[in-house]
């Protein structure tokens, strides 16, 4: 059971992955404010083929996938943010922190939901 915990967790760090650096590659290619750096398309590569071949190796669990979902829209919003601090002219990061912020509280809700049902 614990070891079947663990790979959804994994799941969902992975999609947390995907999400920052999709939107890391996305800006190292196409954006003059922030440097060029190749280590977000490498973590992008690496992270969608691990997500690949959790796929292929078996069904997820029901709910799953929408956690999934939340993780890698987590993603891309924590990187904006991320960015939108660093470089203030990008505009305000404001909208994307508060809708991080509560991803954050529904994903935990979710998943303490789900922690209580497999008990």
């Amino acid at each position: 059971m614990t070891e079947q915990a663990n790979q959804d967790n994994g799941t969902l760090v992975l999609a947390l992955i995907a999400g920052l650096s999709i939107n890391g590659t996305f800006d190292a290619l196409f954006s003059s404010v922030v440097a060029f750096s190749i280590f977000p398309i490498i973590a992008l590569v690496l992270s969608v083929y691990c997500l690949h071949v959790r796929y292929h190796k078996g069904e997820m669990p029901k709910g799953l996938p929408v956690l999934a979902a939340a993780c890698f829209l987590l993603g891309l919003l924590l990187y904006s943010a991320f960015v939108r601090v660093e470089y203030p002219e990008l505009g305000s990061n404001s909208l994307p922190t508060m809708i991080c912020v509560a991803l954050v509280f529904w994903i935990g809700l979710k998943l303490k939901k789900r922690k209580s049902a497999a008990q």
